[in-house]
Formats: C-alpha cells, structure tokens, sequence
C-alpha cells in the first residue's frame, strides 16, 4: 500500500469495529497479531500509529486489505465535519478543528450520525425557505434530493469498487468476445439469443427528447439515432445488467429504505456494470498502465468517450490490482456539480460548487483541449488535475447540445505515472491555490471570494476595500 513515509495512521476506530465484526476479545486479537494487549489498547485509543508490520499481519491474519486503514475516510469525513460545522447553525460558537478531526478519527458512527441529521436539516431549511415545507411538491423535491445524497455517500463508501459486479461484468465480457464480432454487436446478439430482445435505432421524430426505451411488450430497446456509438453500447449493456446482474443488484440495494432510492441505486450499479463491460477490469488496467493515462487512446482502444473512460478510471480499486486513485467531477458552465466520484480522498463540497480558481472553469474557453493544473487545498495537500470539454448526445440545429467539462485527478505524488505530467518539474511546480469552495475557504485577498467564508465572523470595514468586501483579514 502507497502511503507517505511520514503519514502516521491512526486507525483505532477501525480496528475496534474490526474487532466487532470478528466478535473477539482485545486479548484474542494481541494474540493472534503477535502484540501486546496494552500495546493494542494505546493503538485502539489512537495513542500508537498502526504501523506497516501490523498492517501485514492484519492482512495476513484476517484477511483484509491493507488500504482498509489508509486515512482516506478520516479525511473525507473530516472535510464533511468541517464544512457542517463552518454552517451558520454552530455561529458564533465555533468547533475548533482539532476537536473536528479528533470525533472523524474516533467516532465514525457519531460522524455518519452528525452528518445525516444535518442533511435532514438543511433540507427542511432550505424547503422551509423556498416556502414548500408542507406542499406535496415540495416533499417530492426533497426526497429526489435525499436519495441523490445517499446514492452519492453509497458509492463513496464502497470506494466507488463493487467486486460483485467486476466478477459477473468481467464473465460477460470474456463471452462478449470469444463471438468475434465488435461488442455492440456481441451485445444485440446476447440480448436477442439469450433474452429475446431486439435493440433498434429510431429517428429522432419518433422518440423526441428521449434517449432509451424499453419496449416491453414488444421487448424491444429503442435508442434514439442522436446517442452516438459508445452510448449506444453503454445503453445495451446497461440495460443487459439489469437483466443478468438482478440478483446482486438486489443485495446491493436491500439495505436502502424507499422506492425511489433503490431504483437510483440500480441505476448507478447497472451503470457500474456497464461500464466494467466495455472496459473490463484487468485489460482496462493493463491498458492503462502502458499507457500512462493517456484517456484519449484509452477511448480510441475501448471504443468509449471521453467522460465514459474518466469515471472508469475511478473505479480501479481492487486490492490485488490497483488503479491511480483518481477523483472525477463533471460541472456545467455555470459551475453546477453534475457528478462527483472518487477513489481517493479528494473533499468534495456536498453543499456547494467548486472553486473558480480551479481551471475546469476554464477549460470551457479552449473546447477539445486537455487543460492540466496543479492544485493545493488549504490544508496543505497537492493535487494534480487533468480537464476536458465534453458534450451530451448530439443536437439538431438551432437547439443547444449540452456542453460539460469532466475533471480527472489524482494526489501529486501519483503524477508522474500520466502522460500529462511529462515534462513537468512535479517538485518545483507552481501549485494554485484552492479551495472547496468560498463558504469554506479560509483563504484571504482572493480575487475570486463570491462569499464570505463560513468559518469566521464577518467584519466590514467602511474605510478599507480589499479584492473582496468578505476579506476578514483587511476588514478588521
């Protein structure tokens, strides 16, 4: 497992819940690790670092991946707390950062707890203020809000990596190509040998502005002549895991309470599925590799688009097989979120955009061209960025075709291993400074601050004008 010789991990939330599940006793798991009893306590009380000895016996003993007890989800649920407590909420009364990490570290069900009752908050906050509390309308919209939120929180938990699905992804792809044929094709012959159903292209006259339908009295999939070749592939497999992957779907999503949150569910995981089809895992990876990220002609060799290869990218996360730990968003011009996925420990805003000094802003100026950045988050952490126009299904004339930019990135220690990096001083690279996003941007004289951060009294000052009226630094 990559880590940074000098980042200590302190797991012992981790291996306290590990020890739940495994139902034993501290002493039984001394034992067996070859430890000490009160060595384990201070490493359960995250007053000892678990070293990389004890990593590989934890492997070895139980199991485990040893990534397990990276300090990924320290970070992230730190970022979370953060940003819940930035909230106006908790003003002026403040929780210091260091108690913040201190419940991400040894609390994670208080944690998950904190987080879910503020999601619940901040949805009647913001219902209430849009005055449709109480109105049936108002309750759809939040339930489509609450469902999105926790399909998000799904995928990020699993490391956005279903072991299930690669298994039965990869088994369909293997018999996908001993047919000889190109895979849009293997996959209309599997979907009408196996399961009678025949995919057809309509004309755009005839499904409007949808995209795919299931016929099924007719069990026929209809997809409409704008979805160009790697969707129409994506469609045909999406809906061939619906069909062949029910069964672990179904595991998938019991835990989820509510329709409409298991039908999104389904929908991500079938995506999942697809996706793990057209590029299945080993030879995805492989290519990858030799390839050194280069997405373009990974979507050249796969058959795929831009946006498909970049999001798969995110998904290599198999313990014995390991992918760059990417972190992938789409935003729009306007810098609305339209996905985020992460295989790492990249803070994404829930309650927000992005930062506007973040060159995926940029990038819609120069459509086509990869745009690369060197990014740094207040807390110090560098990050390498890649960034790409994209656009939806085509348009007929005189109507606008959705225009996106995908962002790709990795921590900058991984950097070196992309094409994207050659040539580049990694070490001496200008990194830009960023933030999540304003509201909790602690940064000061940024021409760009839209808001004033969360985390700190608002001050103005009538006699000084900084680059912003929300500098707290000029204005005190």
């Amino acid at each position: 497992m990559a880590q940074d010789s000098t980042r200590k991990i302190l797991a012992g939330a981790r291996l306290r819940k590990l020890r739940g599940e495994l139902d034993i006793s501290q002493s039984a798991m001394a034992q067996e690790l070859g430890i000490s009893i009160s060595y384990l306590n201070l490493i359960e009380r995250n007053l000892r670092p678990v070293t990389a000895q004890i990593l590989i016996r934890l492997s070895e003993t139980y199991g485990i991946d040893p990534s397990t007890f990276a300090q990924t989800d320290e970070l992230r649920s730190t970022a979370d707390l953060e940003e819940i407590f930035a909230d106006s909420l908790f003003q002026p009364a403040r929780v210091p950062k260091a108690e913040i990490k201190i419940i991400a570290e040894q609390a994670p069900q208080l944690t998950d707890a904190i987080k879910k009752m503020f999601s619940a908050y901040a949805e009647y906050r913001d219902r209430s203020h849009d005055g449709a509390a109480s109105s049936e309308r108002g309750d759809a919209i939040a339930g489509a809000q609450d469902a999105v939120e926790i399909i998000r929180s799904f995928l990020q938990e699993a490391n956005n990596h279903f072991p299930e699905i690669e298994e039965i992804a990869g088994m369909v792809a293997r018999d996908l190509k001993a047919t000889g044929v190109d895979l849009t094709s293997a996959l209309e012959l599997r979907l009408q040998n196996r399961h009678n159903i025949r995919c057809q292209v309509m004309p755009i006259h005839v499904m409007g502005k949808t995209l795919r339908r299931f016929d099924l009295h007719r069990r026929k999939i209809l997809l409409s002549e704008l979805v160009e070749v790697p969707g129409r592939t994506f469609q045909m497999a999406y809906h061939l895991g619906l069909i062949e992957a029910a069964q672990i779907f179904e595991k998938l999503v019991e835990p989820f309470t509510g329709e409409q949150v298991r039908r999104l569910a389904r929908v991500s995981l079938a995506n999942y599925f697809a996706a793990a089809v057209m590029m299945p895992y080993d030879d995805f990876l492989q290519a990858a590799e030799q390839l050194s990220y280069d997405v373009d002609v990974l979507s050249a060799r796969f058959q795929a688009s831009f946006e498909q290869v970049a999001h798969r990218l995110t998904t290599l996360s198999r313990p014995s097989a390991r992918g760059i730990p990417f972190f992938m968003v789409r935003v729009d011009n306007a810098g609305n979120v339209s996905k985020r996925f992460s295989s790492g420990s990249f803070p994404f805003s829930k309650f927000g955009g992005t930062c506007p000094r973040w060159n995926i802003h940029n990038t819609f100026r120069n459509p086509g061209r990869i745009e690369c950045q060197v990014i740094e988050l207040p807390d110090g952490a560098k990050w390498f960025s890649v960034s790409r126009t994209v656009r939806g299904v085509a348009a007929p004339w005189g109507e606008d075709s959705a225009r996106f930019v995908v962002g790709l990135g990795c921590e900058l220690k991984h950097a070196g291993r992309l094409v994207y990096a050659r040539g580049l001083d990694l070490k001496s690279a200008m990194a830009t400074p960023i933030g999540i996003n304003c509201r909790l941007c602690e940064r000061t004289n940024c021409v760009q601050r839209a808001a004033p951060p969360m985390s700190r009294p608002l001050e103005i000052n009538e006699n000084i004008r900084g680059y912003s009226p929300f500098d707290a630094d000029l204005s005190r």
